[in-house]
């Protein structure tokens, strides 16, 4: 059965050697992993290597614990030139009791690299689905955000 190229799923064991002082799995090995996924993601989709550019907003909603399953599904929601948005929603499971949480969800932006180190093209993403279609609008939403913000920063920075 194939795999669809802009989409991929991970499961990871949450282990005691993730875990801080109170047996919740560190923020940081969650990001770690986070960009894992990304980086695997748009380098299937792109087929080739690819660097994080940003990532937005990773907010940790609910606590992940050792013992538990967390699975990251990640989507490549957007694509422009030579970067793509990578979004990933993060599911933590219990599972002696079944229950399933969402823990957070973030967007990565990759820049596709060729084997120069110069930034280079991608495939073009054509959405298909209605939640595809619907990702990538939000997605446009997102980049456009993040120019205002990367221009407001700029103009900041000039006034110091």
């Amino acid at each position: 059965m194939p795999f669809a190229k802009h989409q991929l799923s991970m499961t990871v064991l949450m282990t005691p050697d993730m875990a801080n002082f109170s047996g919740k799995v560190h923020g940081g090995h969650i990001l770690k992993l986070l960009d894992q996924v990304a980086y695997a993601c748009a380098s299937r989709y792109a087929g080739m290597y690819v660097v994080t550019l940003s990532v937005d907003r990773v907010q940790f909603r609910q606590p992940v614990r050792v013992g538990e399953l967390v699975t990251f599904f990640a989507s490549v929601n957007y694509t422009g030139r030579t970067s793509m948005e990578v979004g990933i929603k993060v599911v933590s499971e219990d599972i002696h009791q079944g229950i399933a949480t969402h823990t957070n969800s973030c967007f990565f932006t990759m820049v596709a690299m060729d084997e120069n180190g110069k930034s280079a093209e991608v495939p073009e993403l054509v959405p298909e689905t209605d939640e595809e279609k619907q990702r990538w609008k939000s997605a446009e939403l997102r980049k456009l955000l993040r120019a205002e913000a990367e221009q407001r920063y700029r103009d900041a920075k000039s006034n110091m």
